[in-house]
Parts: C-alpha cells; sequence; structure tokens
C-alpha cells in the first residue's frame, strides 16, 4: 500500500484508476494539468477483462505515448470468422490498407492498457498521482469545485479539485453518492468468461460460433491474447444457476469439449473466471455541475462489437482538451457542455448498435431465437444473407448537431469529412518522412491546407504564429500543407478524393481530437479559421486577418 503525500488542491480529481482513468489522467498530463487519481484497488486489475482496442483508442493512446507499448505487446487483427454447428457461415474483413497507421483492431488485456496509461503519466510524477487502496467515501460541491473525500490507510483524508471526473465503473460509487440512476435495459442472456492459457498456432481472428457441437444451444465466443492466452466466451442456459455456472467444475468440461472440437489439443489451463450479462444503460447528461462522467461510470454498453472500453477511451478523448482549455481560462466551462452533448449521443448511437448484435448473440425472446436460427439455416446456402451475422464492430461516431461544428463551408465535397465526422486518417509523405495526421491530434488544433496557394498558406502561418503568442500553456495550432511548396506534404489524391472528396483548395480545420470542426474554400478560409479559433486562443481576439488576394 502506498503512503503519499498529497497536495491540499488540485485541478482535477479522477475517482477510478481503471483503463479510462489511467489514461484520461495520462492526456491531462501532456497537457499539464495537475490531477490525482483515487482507485479503490490496490493495484491493476485481473482478467483480460475489455481486450479489443480499436484504431481509433489507439490513436487516443498514441495522444499519451502509449500506443507503442500497446501494439508492441498486443495482437492485431483485421478478420473474424463465424460458424454455424461446426460450418462456416460468415467470414468478415475490417477495413484496412497500408494507408492506416494502426490495424482496426489489436487484442490485449486490460491490465496491460492500465499498466502502459500508468506509465504514461508517471513520466511527470509532479503533474500527476495515483493513490492505490483510497476508496471515495463523499463528494461535496459548491461554486468553484468539488471536494472528494476518501478513505486510505486506515483513515479519513480529502482532497479540493476544480472538477471530479468519475471513471469508477459499472458500479460507481460517485454517480451513488450523486443520486443518479443509469436508464435502459438489461438482458437477461447470461455469459461465462474465461481466460485460459493454451500454445496455439491459428491465426488472430474473432472467432464465433452458434449452436456448437461441443457445447449444443450455447453461443461461444473466441480471442486469441498475447502471452498464449485464449479468452473464450460461452453462454449458459436460462435455467444454469449462475454461481453454480462459474464453478471451475462446471467451466473446465465445457472448455475441454470445445477445444477438442476445433482441434487444439496442447496441454492448457484456466487463468481466470467471471460471469457477465448485456446491458444497455446510460445517464442523461455526463455533467453534473463539478463533476463529470467518464466510461462506465456513465454508460454500460453490450461488450458485442467491443464499444465498452472503446467507447470509454473516446469520453477521455473528448473531455481532456476541453478541460484544458477551460482550466487554462482559454475557454468558458461551458465547452464541456458539448462533453456531454456529444458523448450521450455517442452512446445512444453505440447501444443501438449493441443492442442488435446482442439481440442475435443472446436472442431475448423465442421469436428472436427463431429468426436467429432462420438466418444462421439459410446462410448455409445463401451467401446473401451472411451480412447479417456480422457483429457490427465499433467505429468513430459522427457528432451530428454539435454545437461545436461551425457551418459548412465546403458542403459540395461530401460528407466524408463535414464537420461533426472523425478526419479520416492520410498517410503524409515529405522528403525521406513518412507520417500519419493523426499522429498531430491530441495537442492543439490542426489547420489542413490542401493545395492552397503561396498567399494563403502565408496568411494561416500568420494565423498560427499569432495563436502560438498565447501564454497560458496551451499548443499553437499546427498547420499542415499538403501539396508542393516548401515543407509541403504529398498525399496520394486517390485516397484524398475518397476520403475527404477534396477536388480543388480547400482548408480543415480539426478539433484537437481529430474531430473536423470546420472546411471552407481557399478563398474564405483565412477570416473564417480566425474567427473560428479566437475563442480558444485569446492573443487571436481582435486580431485582423486579411484575406489574400485570389485571381479570378
Amino acid at each position: 500500500m502506498n503512503q503519499v503525500a498529497l497536495p491540499a488542491e488540485v485541478p482535477v480529481v479522477i475517482a477510478g484508476g481503471g483503463p479510462v482513468g489511467l489514461v484520461m489522467s495520462a492526456l491531462l498530463t501532456e497537457y499539464g494539468i495537475a490531477n490525482v487519481v483515487l482507485e479503490a484497488d490496490e493495484g491493476y486489475c485481473e482478467g483480460s477483462r475489455a481486450i479489443c482496442i480499436s484504431r481509433r483508442s489507439l490513436e487516443i493512446l498514441g495522444w499519451c505515448g502509449a500506443e507503442e507499448a500497446v501494439t508492441a505487446t498486443g495482437l492485431g487483427w483485421t478478420a473474424g470468422r463465424s460458424y454455424y454447428r461446426d460450418q462456416e457461415v460468415l467470414r468478415f474483413e475490417m477495413p484496412h490498407d497500408p494507408t492506416q497507421r494502426f490495424d482496426p483492431m489489436v487484442n490485449i488485456q486490460q491490465y496491460y492498457i492500465e499498466e502502459f496509461a500508468h506509465q504514461a503519466m508517471q513520466r511527470r510524477p509532479e503533474v500527476a498521482q495515483v493513490v492505490w487502496g483510497a476508496r471515495v467515501s463523499n463528494v461535496e460541491q459548491g461554486p468553484a469545485g468539488v471536494t472528494v473525500h476518501f478513505d486510505h490507510a486506515g483513515g479519513s483524508h480529502q482532497i479540493q479539485a476544480q472538477w471530479l471526473v468519475a471513471a469508477d465503473g459499472g458500479r460507481s460509487t460517485v454517480r451513488d453518492l450523486l443520486g443518479l440512476t443509469l436508464e435502459g435495459m438489461q438482458y437477461d442472456g447470461r455469459y461465462v468468461i474465461v481466460d485460459i492459457e493454451q500454445e496455439s498456432q491459428r491465426p488472430t481472428e474473432r472467432l464465433a460460433w452458434f449452436d456448437p457441437p461441443s457445447n449444443p444451444g450455447s453461443t461461444i465466443l473466441m480471442h486469441r491474447q498475447p502471452g498464449n492466452v485464449w479468452r473464450i466466451d460461452y453462454q449458459i442456459r436460462d435455467d444454469e444457476d449462475p454461481a453454480e455456472a462459474v464453478k471451475p467444475e462446471n467451466v473446465l468440461p465445457r472448455v475441454q469439449s470445445h477445444l477438442e472440437m476445433i482441434g487444439e489439443d496442447a496441454p492448457w489451463k484456466p487463468l481466470w473466471i467471471s460471469l457477465y450479462n448485456a446491458k444497455c444503460l446510460t445517464l442523461n447528461d455526463y455533467r453534473h455541475d463539478r463533476v463529470l462522467f467518464v466510461g462506465d461510470a456513465g454508460h454500460l454498453v453490450p461488450i458485442f462489437g467491443v464499444r465498452g472500453l472503446n467507447s470509454g477511451l473516446d469520453d477521455a478523448g473528448n473531455l481532456a482538451w476541453k478541460l484544458a482549455w477551460v482550466l487554462r481560462g482559454n475557454a468558458p466551462h461551458t465547452l464541456l457542455d458539448s462533453f456531454s452533448v456529444e458523448r450521450v449521443h455517442a452512446t445512444r448511437q453505440n447501444i443501438a448498435y449493441g443492442a442488435k448484435s446482442t439481440e442475435f448473440m443472446a436472442p431475448p425472446t423465442f421469436a428472436y431465437q427463431l429468426m436467429r436460427e432462420a438466418t444462421l439455416r439459410l446462410a448455409l446456402v445463401d451467401p446473401t444473407v451472411r451480412s447479417l451475422i456480422n457483429p457490427r464492430q465499433t467505429s468513430p461516431i459522427s457528432y451530428d448537431g454539435s454545437s461545436l461544428n461551425l457551418a459548412d463551408g465546403a458542403e459540395a465535397d461530401g460528407p466524408g469529412a463535414a464537420p461533426g465526422q472523425p478526419a479520416p486518417e492520410l498517410q503524409m509523405q515529405r522528403a525521406d518522412e513518412t507520417r500519419h495526421l493523426s499522429e498531430w491530434f491530441g495537442k492543439g488544433f490542426v489547420l489542413l491546407a490542401v493545395e492552397v496557394d503561396d498567399s494563403t498558406r502565408q496568411a494561416l502561418e500568420q494565423l498560427v504564429a499569432a495563436s502560438a503568442h498565447d501564454e497560458r500553456g496551451l499548443p499553437a495550432p499546427a498547420l499542415l500543407a499538403i501539396g508542393s511548396g516548401h515543407d509541403a506534404w504529398s498525399v496520394d489524391h486517390a485516397v484524398l478524393q475518397a476520403r475527404y472528396g477534396i477536388d480543388e483548395p480547400r482548408v480543415l480545420l480539426l478539433r484537437p481530437d481529430g474531430y473536423v470542426m470546420g472546411r471552407w474554400h481557399a478563398a474564405q478560409a483565412v477570416a473564417a479559421a480566425g474567427g473560428a479559433l479566437a475563442p480558444y486562443y485569446p492573443a487571436v481576439v481582435g486580431t485582423h486577418f486579411q484575406e489574400p488576394m485570389h485571381d479570378v
């Protein structure tokens, strides 16, 4: 147990040191925002828990420098297979090409994410620290902040913060203390989750069996993980006692039967056993005065389609830059309302997709069971229905209708990179250097200037220089010029056209979390971008940016 000297006051307290809380801390640390994490457990979690990390989540982990450890340890994958009994009925491929920075998914146990995020925040121990074995006992809000009471090392303590981030999971103490309740529905279908250690030469794929001969009537999922670990999830019958279902004497024969069926005959041993059932629950608001909810503390979504931890990391990525801008005095606290609006919208989208997958994976009624059975039987002979079996893997949610979206100045370019959309990845080259657009996310805003002339580029450089005069410690916007000329980056035009719809000079303003905020024709871009950045960079306010002259 750690004995630590805590400050009496800190800008941010984070309740919960799971993966979302630790990544939240690491992201704030990158902005130099002092924070303290209070975690009730004495260390990292046990068992695999959340294991599938999406491309978007890998980008977010990259903002705090944790992505290399994750990709070096984890197992990347792009495809999956589904079987009805012992016959394959689906093979799906997730979108992927060599211009992408990361695989669509990486399998890695949750405790590794916690460890790597913790290592990232420890690079600046003067800014962030974790208190293990610290259990929040009370929360008192006031006009200027929140007092967090907690028990630690046999004593009662308190710490004053301007903001409290609740990242303390599905059984959130903070949520209970505020008298808040998750709303939605819970499915009856239950899954036993088992980690086993066994050597295997199978490729890393998402594997699913419906009604397999090894466990008739059940649904089984398998994922390979680092360290010769298999994660196996299997559905139990409605009449089975959950307490009995997780006893090793009942779990191990089922696992052995399935391993024999698929030809995995190497010696194996169990590592961890747990129980799960799908939930579609959320708070209606993730901001409650000075308390902000992220991850499972604010929402619970089904595991099918791997939207749980990934949506929690997206919460942290959305909130971190906004909290940094508010705490530095570069934006009013109302900016945090957009965090709640955007992420509640994202949760409702994730719940909608997750519910559809859950109703197929664990049919809630006899009618759903019949429909699934008919689909699987038909898929054996008719390839056109096989897409119905696709588990709809997680993808970034667009923030349609967000108050941060600017009027679209290049609507004709299409919806792919419109305001509110996640900016599509670009592989960029300059001399012997190859970079990805996403490498600039997680810091300041990004101005993406495509094929603009020299005078427009110079005016944008002046805008960036004015923003850099801000003395409050936040990064100035980055200007990335694509096209020809000094220091310009080149990209594949076909990729640019396919992902951005750009055929003529354009300027896009990207938020620090990689979402498109605005896009314009080059002739209107400087004034529009200057006006958009002024609320976030006080040094820009009152500065007049002359639009360059353009040939007509």
